[in-house]
């Protein structure tokens, strides 16, 4: 039986995890399709070859065999463990841990293979990860305050977020490409659709603006114009329209998965004030 369970990371990676789950596939095959967040993944099958998912623009459809058990971290946008290459370098690819952390990948896999359960796994990858950036800097600051403006809360102008920085514009660009992969329009974009799921997950209801309910309030609550823009990023992001993706309805997506850990967080960040430009 296929199940999926979303959870929040361990405390001492609150800050640059976003959510890790547990993943189980029965005796057929499941497609999974993975969207842009702005962060990058690490997917980890249990006595598999562990990868990293580099940021993703578009969506990428995988077939996960049967029997497979696969434990998973989501960072935030512009925070990865050590790599050898900015993540522009790393945009809509997948690339074994091997290749980027040589032998403590394979310790890794070993350790994980042992543990007894999938939990025990999770959270020896977890540990894992906190040696990692134990000693290391690998926030850029300025960009987890990008990061923040461009949330979808209080939609901002770039040139806006790279003044409030004190940064050019062409250095602001600079610091995204290296850090989180992407331009800071296209991580923006990502972000409002972001948003947008967020509410959806959470069965939250448009704000009331006049005209618009459901599926169209909230599009416009998370800055689109109208339904037609949403549904015209969402197509491009995903794949899907919003009524595939979301399965008919405002209140779940059509896997039927429990995105709660994931979006949760994602919403407390609507409470902050306005970017002051």
């Amino acid at each position: 039986m296929d199940s999926y369970s979303e959870r929040p990371p361990l405390p001492w990676l609150a800050g640059v995890v976003r959510t890790v789950w547990i993943q189980r596939t029965g005796a057929a095959g499941h497609e999974q399709r993975h969207l842009p967040t702005g962060g990058i993944e690490i997917h980890f099958p249990i006595g598999g070859r562990p990868q990293l998912v580099g940021p993703l623009t578009g969506p990428k459809v995988e077939v996960i065999p049967p029997h497979t058990t696969i434990v998973g971290v989501r960072f935030q946008p512009g925070t990865a463990p050590p790599l050898p290459a900015g993540l522009d370098d790393l945009v809509d690819q997948r690339l074994g841990l091997a290749e980027l952390w040589g032998r403590s990948a394979g310790r890794l896999v070993e350790a994980v293979a042992r543990a007894e359960t999938p939990e025990r796994a999770l959270r020896c990858l977890q540990a894992h990860l906190l040696q990692e950036f134990r000693g290391a800097a690998h926030v850029d600051p300025l960009v987890r305050e990008a990061v923040r403006a461009l949330m979808p809360w209080h939609p901002v102008n770039i040139d806006a977020v790279a003044a409030h920085l004190a940064l050019s514009a062409s250095q602001l660009r600079r610091r995204c490409l290296q850090t989180v992969g992407v331009t800071p329009k296209v991580l923006q974009r990502t972000l409002r659709f972001q948003g947008f799921l967020a509410l959806a997950q959470a069965g939250a209801r448009a704000s009331g603006q006049p005209g618009a309910d459901g599926v169209a309030g909230l599009a416009v609550d998370v800055g689109y114009a109208d339904q037609a823009h949403l549904s015209r990023e969402c197509v491009r992001l995903t794949g899907l329209t919003p009524s595939r993706l979301l399965g008919g309805t405002v209140d779940r997506c059509a896997c039927d998965h429990e995105h709660a850990a994931s979006y949760t967080p994602f919403l407390a960040t609507r409470s902050g004030p306005p970017l002051r430009v």
